[in-house]
C-alpha cells in the first residue's frame, strides 16, 4: 500500500518534503483556482525540493485549461522531476462550481482525456478547437523544454460509474473516494467495463482511494472536538457536492445523509442566492465551517470515515488493500496538517 497526501499552499513546500521524509510516497497538488495556489507553480517548487516522492495534480480540472496546455504543464514538471510525475484529471466539482459553472460533461471529458493521453505519449493527435480540427504534437523535443521520454501515468478522477469506466479505457489508474464513489467491488466493475470497450488488460492499473480517517485515542468519543476538526472538513465537502447534485440533477443524497438532509438544505438555501455557490464550497477540505459543525454526527463519521484505534485502522486498510486499493490519499485540514501528517506516519505507516 502506498500513502499519499494532498497539498496546495505554495509557501509551505516544506510540508511536502516533510511528508517525503516520513514515508509518504505521493503528493497530489489540488487544482482549485478560487481558493488554492496554482497547482503547477506548487509542483515546480516541490519538484526542485524533493528527491523521491511522486508528484502530480490532485486533480487537474479539465474545464480550467485546454487539453494541450494541461499536457504541456505536466510534461514541464516531468522535466524537473523525471520519472516521478503523474497527472490526474477530473471534470471539476468545486473548481467549476465556485465560478457558478457545472463540471465538464462526459462527452467533452472523454475527448479531453484522449488528447492529453496522446500528447504525453509523444503521439500526433487530431485536436478540435473553435470548430476547427488539426493534427498536433509536441515540437522541438530535442531541446528538452518538456520531458515525455520518462513515462507520465495518467490517472482519471471520478466518483461515478461513467468516469470510472473512462479510467479503465484511458487511464493508468483511478482516483476516487470510498464510500462516496461506491464499494471497491462496484468501482472495479466499472473500471473493467471501460477496459473491455477497448480490449485492454489492466495488469498494472492502480486504484487510489481518498479516505477520511478518525484515529481515536483511548477512551475518546467519536464526536470529540479533535475528531470533528480533523474529519469535519472532508465530510462537509461531501455535503456540498450532494447539495449541488440535488439542485442540478435531482439526485437524491445517500441514505446515510437522510437524517440531516432536510435541515441541511434549508440551511444552504437560506443563504443569498447570488453568492450561494461561493459560500457552499468556501471551506472546502480546509476547515470546518462553524455554521456547518452541527450537521456532523457520529453516524456520519462512521459512514464516511475509517474509524478506530491505530491497530484497528491498520487492519481496515489491509482489508481495502486485499480488495484492490493500491494507495490511500489523505487530505488533512490546513491547521491540523503537520500534526496529522506526523501522527498518521507514526501510528499507521510505520505499523504497515
Amino acid at each position: 500500500m502506498d500513502f499519499g497526501i494532498a497539498a496546495s499552499k505554495i509557501d509551505e513546500i516544506g510540508y511536502i518534503t516533510h511528508a517525503e521524509n516520513l514515508g509518504y510516497t505521493h503528493c497530489w497538488v489540488t487544482d482549485t483556482q478560487m481558493i488554492r495556489s496554482n497547482c503547477f507553480a506548487v509542483l515546480a517548487l516541490a519538484a526542485q525540493q524533493t528527491r523521491t516522492i511522486k508528484l502530480g495534480t490532485g486533480v487537474s480540472v479539465a474545464g480550467l485549461r485546454l487539453a494541450p496546455t494541461t499536457a504541456n504543464g505536466i510534461a514541464t514538471i516531468n522535466r524537473l522531476a523525471p520519472g516521478r510525475t503523474f497527472i490526474s484529471i477530473g471534470t471539476g466539482n468545486t473548481a467549476m462550481r465556485m465560478m457558478g459553472q457545472p463540471p465538464m460533461r462526459m462527452k467533452e471529458f472523454t475527448e479531453y482525456l484522449r488528447v492529453v493521453k496522446a500528447l504525453i505519449r509523444g503521439e500526433e493527435v487530431d485536436y478540435t478547437l473553435n470548430g476547427r480540427t488539426h493534427p498536433i504534437t509536441f515540437q522541438m523535443r530535442e531541446f528538452k523544454y518538456i520531458d515525455i521520454e520518462h513515462y507520465i501515468p495518467l490517472i482519471v478522477a471520478s466518483y461515478g460509474p461513467k468516469g470510472q469506466a473512462l479510467a479503465g479505457e484511458y487511464g493508468d489508474g483511478l482516483v476516487t473516494a470510498i464510500p462516496k464513489g461506491g464499494t471497491i467491488e462496484e468501482i472495479l466493475a466499472n473500471v473493467q467495463t471501460g477496459a473491455k470497450r477497448v480490449g485492454r488488460k489492466l495488469d498494472d492499473f492502480r486504484v487510489t482511494a481518498r479516505m477520511n480517517l478518525a484515529i481515536l485515542e483511548p477512551g475518546e468519543s467519536i464526536t470529540s472536538d479533535r475528531i470533528l476538526r480533523e474529519c469535519g472538513p472532508d465530510i462537509t465537502s461531501w455535503l456540498h457536492m450532494c447539495a449541488d447534485r440535488q439542485k442540478e440533477a435531482g439526485v437524491a443524497p445517500p441514505d446515510y445523509l437522510q437524517p440531516i438532509w432536510k435541515d441541511y438544505m434549508e440551511f444552504h438555501l437560506s443563504r443569498p442566492a447570488e453568492t450561494r455557490h461561493q459560500k457552499l464550497h468556501a471551506s472546502h477540505k480546509t476547515y470546518l465551517d462553524p455554521e456547518e459543525a452541527r450537521f456532523i454526527t457520529a453516524d456520519l463519521i462512521k459512514a464516511l470515515c475509517v474509524v478506530g484505534q491505530p491497530d484497528e485502522v491498520v487492519e481496515q486498510l489491509r482489508v481495502l488493500e486485499k480488495k484492490g486499493v493500491n494507495q490511500i490519499l489523505l487530505n488533512f485540514p490546513l491547521e491540523q496538517s503537520y500534526r496529522m501528517l506526523e501522527n498518521f506516519a507514526r501510528q499507521v505507516i510505520q505499523k504497515y
